[in-house]
């Protein structure tokens, strides 16, 4: 995988705080940030170590369903290069959301501590506002540390409709000396609550266009059993997904096949949905699957299906396109930022079965060429990213260190 090289006098260092980041027990877990992270520390411009608290649970015995997962994370491990430790924080049930932030802090500050003793690192990057934002902003300031916050989705189109996540919110983004957004709909809403957007920098995911590309589509097929007409809609199983939307269009929609790809607590609701709209036959699901193999589910559909009633930066879709799929998808947050032409796929107004099934209807009337559908992907590479972070961290540093060199292409 082809990388941007940038040329500094040494790399900056930088504690990536974040409970949005994989573990060995649930690989797919926030595996945006560490892709962002990956391309930025490949860079060279960029050391990092990673702390991504996980909520303390007693035991990983069945029983417990999905909560087990919590319990089977490692407190340590190394991932793609990259020392990652897991602290454990407490969630006390009902009041779990306001406590969060200072729960996070207390069991952990000690852990950074120790890291920041051992590394000296230069700032702390913190992803997802509420409650890891909030922690962070308190580590920082015991620190003496610049801190970056980057906003994600519902932590700033959802949980500051609360008073008190609001203030601390808002607390976090005046402690921070640098915030992102992924799009910049996230970027107006953050502006909205009354943060100065010149304070903001928009910064979108990108995709990884050699793991996400076109292949065999066949081969595809064949591994997956199978034929025809063939939708896909991929994400956790939750309401806020929407996958039952998409299965409410399929019975509007004959001869076709939906695949679902994602783990999560509806699938049981989800399957009984498929039966009792007439579609059980025609649903297949996939359960969780590692991201590395997602780019066969992509290549084997004829169009990706995205129904989410809230979304910051939906890494789908790009995936999705970038392996030749195209898409569609309710227009919500960033969605309209990521399909911005027809190649890309189609947009639907309404969040419902109806306004799905005539956007698929209408997709299919005009499938774009794969190749087109490719193309438009590729502007979405993760250089600009890499790129923007670099300038703002560098910024950000040199406001508490001697100035570094300006940033200049390697060779240049």
């Amino acid at each position: 995988m082809e990388e941007t090289q940038l040329v500094t006098d040494r790399p900056i260092r930088i504690l990536t705080f974040s409970s949005l980041y994989p573990n060995a027990a649930q690989p797919v877990n926030g595996v945006f940030v560490e892709n962002r992270l990956r391309h930025l520390v490949a860079s060279g411009a960029v050391e990092a170590r990673v702390v991504a608290p996980v909520p303390w649970f007693p035991s990983s015995h069945p029983r417990f369903g999905s909560w087990a997962r919590f319990a089977s994370a490692p407190v340590f491990e190394e991932r793609h290069g990259l020392k990652v430790w897991h602290p454990r924080y407490p969630v006390i049930p009902k009041v779990g959301m306001t406590a969060a932030p200072t729960l996070m802090y207390l069991w952990t500050r000690s852990l950074v501590r120790t890291l920041a003793a051992d590394m000296d690192f230069d700032l702390i990057d913190a992803h997802y506002f509420y409650p890891d934002g909030v922690a962070a902003a308190m580590i920082a300031r015991d620190l003496g540390k610049p801190l970056v916050i980057t906003a994600r989705g519902t932590d700033i189109n959802l949980i500051p409709r609360y008073a008190l996540p609001r203030a601390q919110i808002l607390r976090a983004a005046a402690r921070a000396d640098g915030l992102i957004t992924v799009c910049d709909a996230l970027k107006q809403a953050l502006a909205g609550l009354g943060v100065s957007p010149d304070r903001i920098q928009v910064l979108r995911n990108g995709v990884d266009l050699s793991t996400f590309r076109p292949g065999d589509r066949e081969e595809a097929r064949r591994e997956l059993g199978l034929s025809g007409r063939v939708l896909a809609s991929v994400g956790l199983l939750i309401e806020r997904k929407g996958h039952h939307l998409v299965i409410d269009a399929l019975a509007r929609i004959p001869d076709t096949t939906l695949v679902i790809a994602g783990g999560g607590p509806d699938r049981r609701e989800l399957e009984n949905r498929a039966r009792s709209v007439g579609v059980a036959d025609r649903v297949r699901f996939l359960g969780e699957i590692p991201h590395h193999t997602l780019p066969s589910v992509y290549r084997a559909a004829d169009a990706l299906v995205l129904a989410s009633s809230r979304e910051g930066w939906a890494n789908v879709l790009l995936e999705s396109m970038a392996c030749g799929t195209p898409v569609v998808a309710s227009d919500v947050w960033g969605t309209r930022e990521v399909i911005g032409d027809s190649e890309a796929g189609i947009l639907v107004a309404g969040r419902t079965a109806d306004a799905l099934t005539e956007g698929i209807s209408r997709l299919f009337s005009a499938l774009p060429d794969r190749a087109a559908t490719r193309r438009y992907a590729e502007q979405f590479d993760w250089d600009a990213t890499t790129r923007g972070q670099y300038e703002l961290f560098s910024r950000i540093v040199a406001n508490r260190r001697s100035p570094r060199r300006v940033l200049q292409p390697a060779g240049a």
